[in-house]
């Protein structure tokens, strides 16, 4: 390696023109990669944080949750081909909010749900609710930045029923909306059901293997059993959300990789003497090749080091509001695939260093 450090040494502006440009990518493939993970969640956390295997929902929903509508029947007939520890049932309902005294309306999510059941929220601030809980109801937390605190009464505008927040939550969002839950006392005011009417969800929770899972899709007439993964994927522009800076993050690893290919090739082309010489004083083609992936993986870590404190610098000074998650392994992840490409977009340079003969290239330079 020493070849290669006396290199980088010697033309060091080079190098750093090089290093620069892969700074600005990786920088760029963060950046993009923690929108991408913080859009996710900012859309479906709430379903991404349940502790279930399965989601059984209306056949005719088209996986969309908020397109569900199961009767209380239908929970009766799943909790038969299972049991009830394992189900837990959950309504939701899209909703506008104000806060009391206040005419500013405010998009949040209702989840209606067992508050002794394992779907049930963790409570970071506050107090949570139980089943018995009037005109009550635990939000998540990024409803702070609307100007609501703890003991606050927030109404909503379908129903007219007004809820006091006793607790928060962290990362309870659905449809980039915060999520504010109720039980199933308050989920029948909403609706205005009355006695002789039968509830209604719109998924039952499951937690069970997947032979249980199938047999109740066959068994029970008019529901599909799904997992986390469709659920996602039915929330309202998700997948096409994530597709779009997905495809945006794969460009720029290609990108990458055309760059560094392009820029140490034409490095190589210019030394091609020089490996001549070494060639013919008994430098072996394997040490050539070693020196040249040593300096691409060299600038490549220092690059990314770089590009890993800028990303969480901004991060740092990014406003709450906005939905951007980087975590230490979508870092990791990406640092790595990162390397990888960098070495790949080194081949086309360690081909043509094997390619070079000791006597043309002495002699091209004569």
């Amino acid at each position: 390696m020493f070849l290669a450090l006396r290199e980088l040494k010697h033309a060091k502006l080079r190098y750093f023109l090089v290093g620069l440009i892969m700074v600005l990518i990786a920088w760029l493939v963060l950046f993009v990669s923690g929108l991408a993970k913080g859009l996710s969640s900012d859309n479906a956390s709430s379903i991404q944080k349940m502790n279930v295997d399965y989601l059984v929902i209306q056949k005719e929903a088209d996986n969309r949750l908020n397109r569900s509508i199961l009767s209380l029947n239908k929970l009766k007939d799943v909790q038969k081909n299972t049991n009830k520890q394992s189900t837990a049932p959950l309504g939701i309902q899209m909703t506008t909010i104000t806060k009391k005294g206040s005419s500013n309306k405010i998009d949040a999510t209702f989840f209606a749900l067992n508050m002794k059941g394992f779907l049930a929220p963790d409570v970071v601030e506050g107090r949570p609710i139980d089943n018995t809980a009037t005109n009550e109801a635990v939000a998540d937390r990024s409803l702070k930045e609307d100007g609501l605190k703890l003991g606050d009464n927030v109404k909503d505008q379908f129903s007219g029923e007004t809820f006091k927040i006793t607790g928060f939550t962290k990362g309870e969002s659905f449809s980039h909306a915060p999520v504010i839950h109720i039980n199933f006392k308050e989920w029948e005011h909403i609706h205005k059901l009355s006695s002789d009417k039968q509830m209604v969800f719109n998924t039952i929770a499951l937690k069970t293997s997947q032979e249980k899972a199938e047999q109740i899709e066959k068994s029970i007439k008019g529901v599909n059993v799904i997992d986390k993964s469709q659920a996602l994927k039915g929330i309202p522009g998700y997948s096409e959300e994530q597709g779009s800076l997905i495809m945006m993050i794969v460009f720029l690893f290609i990108i990458a990789a055309f760059v560094l290919a392009v820029f140490f090739y034409v490095i190589t082309i210019q030394k091609i003497n020089q490996f001549g010489v070494l060639k013919a004083i008994g430098a072996s083609t394997g040490y050539l090749a070693r020196n040249i992936v040593f300096q691409v993986l060299l600038l490549t870590f220092i690059s990314l080091l770089i590009s890993i404190a800028l990303t969480y610098g901004i991060a740092f000074i990014l406003p709450n509001s906005m939905p951007f998650d980087l975590t230490p392994q979508l870092v990791l992840g990406s640092s790595g695939l990162f390397l990888v490409v960098s070495v790949i977009g080194s081949l086309l340079s360690l081909y043509r260093v094997a390619k070079i003969d000791a006597i043309e290239a002495i002699g091209s330079a004569a």
